[in-house]
């Protein structure tokens, strides 16, 4: 199923003493690209993640976000740094026998000052964290997918209708082009009897001009691998691996078909179809951008 680079997704799964919270978040991107925040003792859960992510997202610039906390007190242990505090009871002694002010610091008030109490935490089971965290990952990533996949059903419904519009427009001109040689060949005869008169034309050489003309402005090999190009196009639409790139490159080629139709056509009414073809191969351009 085709799936846009935007996406969402968040969870949270408490269990075994630790409550794990996952937001991931994409945009569009060239490739893929991760950033993660996370709180700093869980460092080591950074490569797995982005790993995890990798195996599932293609492309898209995706942000997590992670939060982790311990619920088992008995993993927690706060100590005294004694030195410390006994330096900052001094500090204040000699603070108020110097201005002559009460003593009136408590044990709350000191346990304030910076690294007084010191927080020991017991050695994590990183591999526990990990199994955890990977629930709550694949959780979010459901989501995160889901999104995708509704976003990218969208832009699927959008292309496809704009690649039938391309079509019809193709079909006006592969009807039309034969008919602007008929145009010119009458109007070429025209000219000749307004420049000549009432004298007799050289047929051969009037039929030379036009198939000169005609070679010129044919564009049935350009119609032909525009055609083509549309339909690989759609075959694309219906992969449920990841196209965005090569999408992107097909409508380069599409383009080019388009431009050269442009070039040739020496008729108003084609030029304004090629025009409008052109149009709507730049509106899904930006669509094909947003598809990983």
């Amino acid at each position: 199923m085709l799936k846009s680079m935007t996406g969402f997704g968040r969870a949270s799964v408490e269990k075994d003493g630790y409550a794990v919270s996952v937001e991931i978040k994409s945009v569009n991107h060239r490739y893929f690209e991760f950033s993660c925040r996370l709180p700093r003792q869980y460092g080591f859960l950074e490569d797995k993640l982005k790993s995890h992510l990798a195996s599932k997202i293609s492309r898209g610039k995706v942000d997590c976000f992670l939060t982790v906390e311990a619920l088992d007190i008995e993993n927690a242990e706060v100590r005294v740094n004694h030195t410390l505090a006994g330096a900052y009871v001094n500090a204040l002694d000699e603070i108020s026998e110097k201005y002559g002010l009460s003593k009136d610091f408590g044990s709350a008030s000191l346990a304030r000052f910076p690294d007084v109490l010191i927080l020991v935490k017991a050695e994590e089971d990183e591999e526990l964290l990990w199994n955890i965290t990977r629930d709550a990952v694949n959780s979010a990533l459901e989501k995160f997918i889901e999104m995708r996949e509704a976003e990218g059903a969208k832009m699927k419904a959008d292309i496809c209708s704009r690649c039938q519009f391309i079509l019809n427009c193709v079909s006006f001109v592969e009807e039309r082009s034969p008919l602007t040689v008929k145009e010119y060949n009458e109007k070429l005869i025209s000219r000749v009897h307004d420049l000549l008169g009432d004298v007799s034309l050289d047929e051969g050489r009037i039929l030379q001009e036009v198939a000169i003309f005609a070679d010129k402005v044919a564009v049935a090999e350009e119609t032909v691998r525009l055609r083509s190009h549309i339909a690989q196009l759609n075959t694309f639409l219906e992969s449920d691996e990841p196209v965005g790139r090569k999408m992107d490159f097909l409508v380069q080629e599409i383009n080019r078909e388009a431009n050269t139709i442009g070039s040739k056509a020496n008729d108003v009414e084609i030029a304004r179809k090629v025009v409008e073809i052109k149009a709507e191969i730049e509106k899904i351009r930006e669509q094909i951008q947003n598809i990983e």
